[in-house]
């Protein structure tokens, strides 16, 4: 790949190339824990039933004090009853803090189990990280900015982890910026993404909570703006889906120019060979489909 520190070099193309692959492996160094059997058990002695609703409330840990609409609102795509469920019950037998510190102490355990070798080189990188996302601007990014405020891990290699973690929402609430300007909601942007990614039946969309009457009406939405037909997104649809995340690529840049393009190809480098082992660990414990963000899925991919 050309240096994109080499200014003859330093294109939007480079760049936004960049942005997909630290994207992906920041995808799959996060996404495995929330699938976790042992941070679901910590959570679960935390009195949580059956560790119930632990993706929601670790996730939304940061957040959750501010209510469950506003997690709702950060999630965007999640059901808002099912994030509220999962928020009461956590509220019930827990806190939030001790939620995160649940899963915080198993991301530890687990990145030393599946990926010892790349411990060492991940912890110390965390104050860059967490340069580069204190240096994002936190302007509409909620879920973002509850994680800038969030007290630091004393672990360089968790709080590593949890830096990666900030960069990896900071271009989620990025994503829901974007589909929010382009006036999708979030059956239409499970569709959409769904098709994308090569999932049929509209499992993604359902798998956050859309039923068949959500479908229905953003189905009517997307062939009215020419995207689908007849329950099937259509070629413009596609390509219009690849567009939107062209753009998120180009703007979540900023991120990893923060970084510094050495530190970020010392990054992608560090993770790449060891992603297929988390990508694994979702597999294993959560099925083939979940967390799709972390998987080979895109157009471009297959």
């Amino acid at each position: 790949m050309a240096d994109p520190a080499d200014n003859s070099e330093n294109s939007s193309p480079v760049w936004r190339e960049l942005s997909r692959r630290a994207a992906l492996v920041s995808h799959r160094l996060i996404g495995w824990i929330y699938w976790d059997p042992e941070a679901i058990e910590n959570y679960a002695a935390l009195g949580v039933p059956d560790g119930i609703g632990y993706y929601i409330s670790t996730r939304g840990a940061s957040l959750g004090s501010a209510g469950n609409s506003a997690v709702t609102a950060a999630f965007y795509s999640i059901h808002p009853e099912f994030v509220g469920r999962c928020l009461d019950l956590c509220r019930e037998h827990t806190t939030f803090e001790e939620a995160a510190a649940a899963r915080d102490s198993a991301v530890a355990s687990g990145l030393k189990r599946y990926s010892p070798e790349i411990c060492e080189s991940l912890a110390s990188m965390e104050p860059e990280l967490w340069t580069a996302a204190e240096s994002l601007p936190v302007s509409g990014r909620v879920l973002f900015s509850s994680l800038i405020d969030w007290a630091r891990h004393t672990d360089p290699l968790v709080s590593s982890w949890l830096a990666v973690n900030a960069i990896r929402e900071w271009r989620g609430d990025t994503h829901w910026a974007i589909q929010i300007s382009e006036d999708l909601d979030e059956s239409m942007v499970g569709i959409l993404d769904g098709a994308w990614r090569g999932y049929e039946d509209d499992w993604l969309a359902r798998s956050r909570g859309a039923d068949d009457a959500a479908l229905e009406r953003a189905y009517v939405k997307l062939e009215q703006r020419g995207l689908a037909k007849d329950r099937k997104v259509t070629d413009r649809g596609l390509h219009y889906r690849q567009e939107l995340e062209d753009r998120l690529d180009d703007l979540t840049s900023v991120a990893w120019k923060n970084f510094g393009s050495e530190e970020t190809i010392r990054f992608i480098d560090l993770i790449e060979p060891v992603g297929s082992r988390f990508v694994e660990r979702i597999d294993q414990t959560a099925g083939p489909n979940w967390m799709p963000a972390a998987r080979d899925n895109r157009p471009s991919d297959r």
